[in-house]
């Protein structure tokens, strides 16, 4: 069942959104060669306990870590560990808070001082298509409108669309209904209405769309070891649009 908060219910949404926003900001200032993603899942635990936050990842399911950190071929729900990121990384970082009652969810990938032009030209793709699916949200559209807008930009890119993974509602739960994938035919799919909350995340891959999970049952990675980056906004449908929640 689709939840569709009151404008109530998303004032309440803001708070844990900018956390996460706020977040991914300081990300950007301290991700660089020779950093673990053991220190930036201990940085995300502090934030949470300053701000009297809960992280929303932590014993998800069982996963064990504040944040998801993916790098390079790594596509989403990385483990943490004590190796150092590297000149050249990318990295993806996907982050959420529960504050509140409510959740907050957000992913960025970052890079890790200079990085190949493949790996800056699949995130600036990824990240736009993010921006456009985002554009085909307003009251009366249909979902997969968004779904469509992503799949064409990644795809006219010469990249690929994972299908494992996909956006969602977001809200009381951290994930709730729709689902919501990011490929598909325009046109189909729930109405969208203003009031409903959704966390659109596009996971965008350099190669073959196909991925497998590694042993740790968590950790996905791309199959032909190639990069994959991973965009992700929490965002209200509006009276006449979108507002993004993930923001600072």
């Amino acid at each position: 069942m689709i939840v569709v908060k009151s404008q109530a219910e998303i004032e309440r949404m803001r708070v844990p959104c900018r956390m996460v926003a706020e977040f991914h900001q300081k990300m950007r200032e301290v991700v660089k060669p020779g950093v673990t993603t053991q220190e930036l899942n201990e940085l995300a635990e502090q934030y949470c306990k300053q701000h009297r936050a809960v992280p929303a990842f932590k014993g998800y399911g069982g996963f064990p870590f504040a944040i998801c950190s993916s790098p390079n071929e790594a596509v989403v729900h990385g483990f943490a560990n004590e190796m150092p990121l590297v000149e050249g990384d990318i990295l993806s970082i996907d982050f959420g808070v529960l504050f509140d009652g409510f959740y907050g969810d957000a992913a960025v990938t970052l890079p890790v001082g200079t990085v190949s032009a493949e790996k800056q030209r699949l995130m600036e793709v990824t990240e736009y298509s993010l921006y456009s699916g985002l554009d085909q949200i307003r009251p009366g559209a249909r979902l997969s409108n968004v779904s469509a807008a992503v799949q064409q930009v990644a795809e006219d890119a010469g990249f690929s669309v994972v299908r494992e993974f996909v956006g969602h509602g977001i809200g009381r739960e951290l994930h709730e209904d729709p689902q919501i994938p990011n490929y598909g035919k325009p046109g189909n799919g729930p109405i969208l209405k203003k009031g409903m909350v959704v966390a659109i995340e596009p996971m965008i891959n350099a190669g073959t769309r196909h991925v497998k999970v590694l042993a740790d049952g968590w950790t996905a990675v791309t199959r032909d070891g190639r990069p994959s980056a991973h965009f992700e906004h929490t965002v209200a449908v509006t009276e006449d649009g979108y507002e993004v929640l993930t923001c600072v």
